[in-house]
């Protein structure tokens, strides 16, 4: 079952017992995923953590001409959500969508807070993965303030190296905030070095 490779990432962290175990089992969804199906919608409330068994997902917004900008992506045993909403419980400015056809494990916030107020490993577990979600976050946006297109590109291959030769131009040039035409001069740039 899916849930054992959210068991396996959990053990990285602190090892769960037999009734940590069983208590996130019944509270965990899995779903399968296709390809270019939402998770999230702008619009919508997040209502889940998202944890990626398989495949990969992208987190975006769109501008008012149409222009996607990805976030985040998410492949195997990376969480990916609004937090925002999901902690407001207001509407999400995001979409969150399968890039790849996808197996999705989902915990919704009572199941989280069931987990928090009785398993303190939760708490202890969850905690980490949002300051390093947060240092992420700040990692990025001193990059697009102060980085140059190579500069951002190579810190996109250090972030996500296993996705490099996976996701298309469009969507790496998104994420980096250039066109695709300009991600090819830059990553000619890079290999002529």
């Amino acid at each position: 079952m899916s849930v054992d490779n959210l068991i396996t990432y959990f053990h990285n962290y602190i090892p769960l017992n037999s009734r940590e175990k069983e208590d996130l089992w019944s509270r965990v969804i899995e779903k399968k995923i296709k390809r270019r199906q939402f998770i999230l919608q702008e619009h919508d409330v997040c209502r889940h953590y998202t944890f990626v068994v398989s495949g990969c997902t992208k987190m975006y917004s769109v501008d008012n001409n149409g222009a996607e900008h990805n976030i985040q992506f998410a492949s195997e045993n990376e969480w990916i959500m609004d937090i925002g909403s999901f902690h407001s419980e207001r509407k999400s400015r995001l979409n969150i969508e399968a890039i790849e056809p996808s197996v999705i494990l989902q915990i919704d916030k009572p199941a989280l807070i069931h987990l928090y107020q009785n398993y303190p490993k939760f708490c202890m577990i969850f905690r980490v993965i949002i300051e390093n979600k947060f240092i992420e976050l700040q990692n990025r946006l001193l990059q697009n303030i102060s980085s140059n297109a190579e500069e951002r590109y190579l810190a996109f291959l250090e972030q996500y190296p296993h996705l490099s030769k996976r996701l298309p131009n469009t969507q790496v040039a998104s994420y980096l905030g250039i066109t695709p035409e300009f991600l090819s001069v830059v990553r000619k740039n890079i290999a002529q070095k």
